[in-house]
């Protein structure tokens, strides 16, 4: 290169799944037959009707131009009727709804535009690393809290206010969580607000998994005075099976959305017309949706589980979510056994290791395949020895 890389990069590493799909695509050239129980993106169509309105609309002229930077308001009305009739959450789609490309996106939209130099983020461990990569590139300084199996995956907050806060901005908390599928047990968010709320530290929940596999769906913003202190992120991407879609949302307080489009309206625009119009539709879906979805993820799950006792690992049946997390046998790492799979059997499983030091001893299987699929790589894992 005649230039340098920017200071602003830093340690920052190219995207775990990224390069890790560039390897087993590389793989298939070759001719290897890789089965990926990797990354959560959902191999179901979305809903008949979600993909008609897709192509009605864009038929039509007059959709193919720039759309407003906070989307359309019938896609704002369609969320905010969404949390009303899901979470008992009422919000104002005025001015409490943005949407997004993608909830990702939020991600560095949010830490772009709260962070500066210097400025402490709490970080889960494990956790989904767009939230620490966000963080440096934004100038943060993460400041890990720990999740444990001893502590059922829960920040211990009692611990993190005994430690000096003052230099903290936001905390980053994700449930139901990933990559363990731990839902927030009762009276957790309203633990988690009156903390914020002495502290001075913005919460943001990321909620993609909220309908996936759990016995109820939650949001943060349900507890009184969350607006305060909270934001919550929410995606078409898992529960819709709209992943390649790119469809999201901040919800919150207007102040809040208006500092996030500050920035937003600065780096990209609007979401296409006809996927906006689709995303309504999605979000009108009725409980009927997310029970048949379920069904499959259920019994996707049970040949996950038996792909998890074949290689060893012990695991909590109750866990929620997109993929199954296990321990791994005593002595061996989460990089262990996905490398045996992938290099002995054709079979990529997650390493627990790349969500944090804490994940190390554990791997995950993502339900993103057909039971068929699944039951391949049980059958290739089962000739180990």
């Amino acid at each position: 290169m005649i230039i340098p890389t920017s200071d602003r990069l830093g340690d920052v590493k190219e995207y775990y799944f990224s390069s890790k799909l560039r390897e087993i695509a590389e793989r298939r050239q070759a001719g290897h037959d890789i089965i990926s129980l990797g990354i959560g993106s959902p191999d179901m169509s979305p809903a008949p009707e979600v993909i008609e309105a897709l192509t009605t609309a864009a038929k039509q002229a007059g959709k193919h131009g720039y759309q407003s930077y906070a989307g359309i308001p019938e896609l704002r009305q369609g969320f905010a009727s969404w949390y009303d009739r899901f979470f008992g959450v009422t919000l104002d789609p005025e001015t409490e709804i943005l949407p997004l490309i993608g909830s990702k996106e939020g991600i560095m939209h949010i830490s772009m535009a709260f962070l500066n130099p210097g400025d402490e983020v709490l970080v889960p461990n494990p956790g989904y690393p767009t939230y620490r990569s966000a963080t440096e590139l934004a100038g943060g300084v993460i400041r890990d809290y720990r999740l444990t199996e001893a502590e059922g995956w829960l920040p211990d907050l009692d611990a993190l206010e005994a430690q000096d806060l003052s230099k903290v901005k936001i905390m980053w908390v994700n449930y139901p969580h990933m990559p363990t599928g731990t839902a927030a047990p009762e009276g957790f968010y309203e633990r988690l607000v009156s903390f914020a709320r002495r502290q001075e530290i913005l919460i943001c929940n990321d909620n993609p998994y909220a309908f996936i596999l759990t016995d109820s769906v939650k949001s943060l913003l349900s507890v009184p005075g969350a607006k305060e202190v909270a934001i919550e992120l929410c995606s078409l991407s898992k529960a819709q099976n709209m992943a390649g879609w790119r469809v999201g949302a901040i919800a919150g307080a207007k102040e809040y959305l208006k500092t996030v489009l500050r920035f937003k309206s600065n780096m990209d625009s609007g979401m296409f017309r006809p996927v906006q119009e689709a995303a309504v539709v999605a979000l009108g879906l009725g409980q009927d949706w997310y029970d048949s979805l379920n069904d499959h993820y259920r019994r996707r799950r049970e040949v996950a589980f038996r792909i998890m006792d074949t290689l060893g690992c012990s695991y909590r049946r109750q866990q929620v979510g997109l993929f199954v997390w296990a321990r791994c046998p005593e002595g061996k790492t989460g990089y262990d056994l996905s490398d045996r799979a992938l290099y002995d059997h054709n079979v990529f499983l997650t390493p627990g290791g790349i969500f944090g030091d804490e994940g190390e001893a554990y791997i995950r299987i993502s339900l993103c395949s057909t039971e068929e699929k699944l039951a391949e790589a049980l059958a290739r894992l089962s000739t180990a020895s």
